[in-house]
């Protein structure tokens, strides 16, 4: 099956059998026509696309070898099937240079000595690779049918993959991630490894009898499927096939890992008693052991995903969901485990890599989980917070507590400082402790209640100038330009600053105390307005 027709095809049509092959008679059968033009003039620059068979009479040229020789070039550089040239109206002969300049680029040059009518032609071969293409596409959508109709009562992937074979009668080849590689039909083994040789040689070099399609699930490859024929051209037919099925087989592994998904959820009690610290270290790496005696882990953190209550916004799919956040991380060297507890998506992840990158790795995986996420999935919904990151499996309780605390303190700070890790919260892990202790309203009031009155009185800018002039360090030009004010008016602010708060509000001492109370007043700002803003959602 293909939709083009070849240059040794036409030349049985009609209006051929007088025609003349001056160049290329060898590899008529190797030029594929999709289209037939007419043309006289002499500027092809944006008339052709590829694959074009040309008929002229010369009109364009006539006598005039350079202009004919420029033509004829152009045919060439956009990859035209070949040329058919009527003789006796404009032209006589083909000179010899056009002949040479034809045979070194193996370009086929025909010739009709007697006047033919070109519309016929036309309407002649434009009729077979329209039909050619009716056909193409009847037994597509055919084979389709028959596929999915096999995909409602296939128990496993050979099957899909024994029915492309016979299909197609030719070899097919899968090579999944792990390296495991099957034939259909099977082979002897020297036949497997000289066939893994010419695929695995065919990716430096252009093959035409091999073709290859990833099998991707979730945008990650899950395997390569092949087809490879015996000292023929695969088809364009043939290509699409293989595509069709490829994407039948992601169905099907996708199906799978949703069941094995689904499976691993059912079976997640253990995990809870991980979460709890109940078991060793020993217990933990023999049940791993168990699972994949390959897996080697030997650290990791709690991921908590809660999804955040937004108006119009619906429930994200939970299996889904973790069936995608398994198969972004997992590119990234971490083995996850997955189980939910009250509304909560919780993940031990395990790390397979050494510890000194984690976070890189684990932060590029979120933020391709930010860029992918769409339709079933808009991760901006979803609020993620990660432990710290422990070497002992049977410590992970530990990580999964700060998991816990890092969900808490998000929700009461601005977007600028949040993130994801337990580990950048620093300070506001302290403000949470002192806030969980004692009256953290009042002591921040103690140092800032001045400055905060006198912005809210005059409707100032104080507060803002204080933080700004402590975090370039006292630097008042680097002040001045980040608030973009002139130093006369810095000068003057700081003077009443100093007024509020006193002179020794620089001093090493009250300086730290002050910082440590400005991101505690944004902290207790930002908690008081989320807390408004459920409220009104509610």
């Amino acid at each position: 099956m293909k939709s083009l027709i070849s240059l040794e095809e036409i030349l049985k049509r009609k209006y051929f059998d007088k025609s003349e092959v001056v160049v290329g008679k060898e590899i008529l059968y190797r030029r594929q026509v999709k289209w037939v033009h007419v043309v006289e003039v002499t500027n092809l620059t944006n008339l052709l696309k590829g694959r074009e068979l040309i008929l002229t009479t010369g009109l364009g040229w006539k006598q005039d070898t350079d202009i004919f020789h420029s033509f004829v070039t152009q045919l060439i550089e956009h990859k035209a099937a070949g040329l058919c040239i009527e003789m006796g109206t404009y032209m006589n002969f083909i000179p010899q240079s056009i002949i040479a300049l034809a045979e070194k680029h193996h370009f086929p040059i025909i010739l009709f000595h007697e006047e033919v009518p070109f519309v016929e032609i036309t309407q002649d071969i434009h009729s077979i690779l329209i039909n050619k293409q009716y056909e193409l596409i009847s037994k597509l959508e055919n084979y389709s049918q028959l596929l999915n109709k096999n995909l409602l009562e296939i128990d496993n992937h050979q099957e899909i993959l024994t029915f492309l074979q016979e299909y197609l009668d030719m070899q097919v080849v899968t090579i999944f991630n792990d390296n495991q590689v099957e034939f259909y039909p099977n082979r002897s083994k020297p036949e497997r490894e000289e066939l893994l040789d010419k695929i695995n040689q065919s990716n430096n070099k252009d093959d035409a009898s091999i073709a290859k399609l990833p099998v991707l699930i979730l945008g990650k490859r899950f395997a390569q499927l092949v087809i490879v024929t015996n000292n023929k051209d695969i088809t364009e037919f043939e290509l699409l096939i293989l595509d069709r099925t490829a994407t039948a087989l992601a169905q099907h592994l996708l199906r799978d890992l949703y069941v094995e998904e689904k499976k691993m959820a059912q079976e997640s009690e253990w995990l809870t008693s991980w979460l709890e610290g109940k078991y060793s270290d020993e217990v933990l790496h023999d049940h791993i052991s168990f699972i994949d005696p390959k897996l080697v882990i030997q650290g990791g953190v709690v991921c908590v995903c809660k999804q955040m209550t937004i108006a119009h916004s619906r429930d994200i799919d939970g299996t889904y969901f973790k069936l995608l956040f398994r198969t972004v991380l997992e590119r990234y060297g971490f083995y996850l485990f997955s189980t939910e507890i009250r509304h909560h998506v919780i993940f031990i992840i395990g790390d397979k890599r050494p510890a000194d990158n984690w976070k890189e790795r684990m932060m590029a995986a979120f933020n391709r989980l930010n860029k992918d996420s769409s339709g079933r999935i808009r991760m901006s919904n979803v609020s993620i917070g990660v432990g710290k990151y422990v070497h002992a499996l049977c410590d992970m309780h530990k990580s999964y507590e700060t998991a816990k605390e890092t969900l808490l303190l998000q929700e009461s700070l601005t977007k600028e400082n949040s993130s994801y890790f337990y580990d950048d919260l620093h300070m506001y892990r302290i403000i949470a402790l002192t806030k969980k202790h004692s009256n953290l309203t009042e002591i921040v009031n103690d140092y800032l209640e001045p400055v905060i009155a006198y912005d809210r009185k005059y409707n100032g800018d104080l507060l803002k100038t204080l933080k700004t002039y402590l975090s370039c360090n006292g630097s008042k030009q680097e002040t001045a330009k980040k608030l973009f004010i002139v130093r006369q008016t810095l000068y003057h602010r700081i003077d009443k600053l100093e007024n509020l708060l006193g002179n020794d509000f620089m001093s090493s001492e009250r300086r730290v105390a002050i910082e440590f109370m400005l991101v505690a007043y944004d902290y207790l700002t930002t908690s008081k307005n989320n807390k408004l803003l459920q409220y009104n959602r509610v």
